[in-house]
């Protein structure tokens, strides 16, 4: 995602499509320092790989609080089950990565597709790829979340030792 884009520019991106999406399912989520971390918990974790167009994926690690207040505001009930609030996370960052890759789309002309989302219980890491953006956030109902931009690992240049 960042051949065109500057990290700061694709931050910006990220960070504002990340709580416009959230905030229109019903959570309020305000970018936080760093140093205050990600969630911590019950913490679950959706990912997606963007497939064709650019190397990259997106993770999203919150609290399970963040995936209930979700559901209950996607689905519009207090009555949803376990299966319910993992579909609705999957769901979540589908339509978040559709309103990322056309703002991207809107910047860079590179069309883009990605890939069925995944959701597990604890934190996935992704293999073969660095952290390129952290961004977290904390929510109006003590949410915490963490999204994570990955870049693949680039081979570094070989650098002679000096003496």
């Amino acid at each position: 995602m960042d051949r065109t884009m500057s990290r700061e520019a694709l931050s910006k991106l990220l960070d504002q499509v990340t709580r416009d999406i959230t905030q229109e399912a019903g959570v309020a989520l305000h970018l936080i320092d760093g140093d205050q971390g990600g969630p911590e918990g019950e913490v679950c974790t959706v990912s997606i790989t963007f497939d064709r167009g650019m190397d990259t994926s997106l993770t999203l690690c919150g609290d399970w609080v963040l995936f209930s207040h979700l559901a209950r505001g996607i689905l519009q009930t207090e009555d949803f089950t376990t299966q319910d609030v993992e579909d609705v996370a999957k769901e979540y960052l589908n339509v978040l990565c559709g309103h990322i890759l056309s703002r991207l789309f809107q910047v860079t002309k590179q069309p883009a597709r990605f890939g069925v989302p995944t959701f597990c219980r604890g934190r996935q890491e992704v293999d073969h790829a660095e952290k390129h953006i952290i961004l977290n956030y904390a929510g109006d109902q003590n949410e915490r979340a963490q999204l994570i931009h990955h870049a693949p690992y680039r081979e570094r240049e070989a650098q002679p030792d000096s003496e």
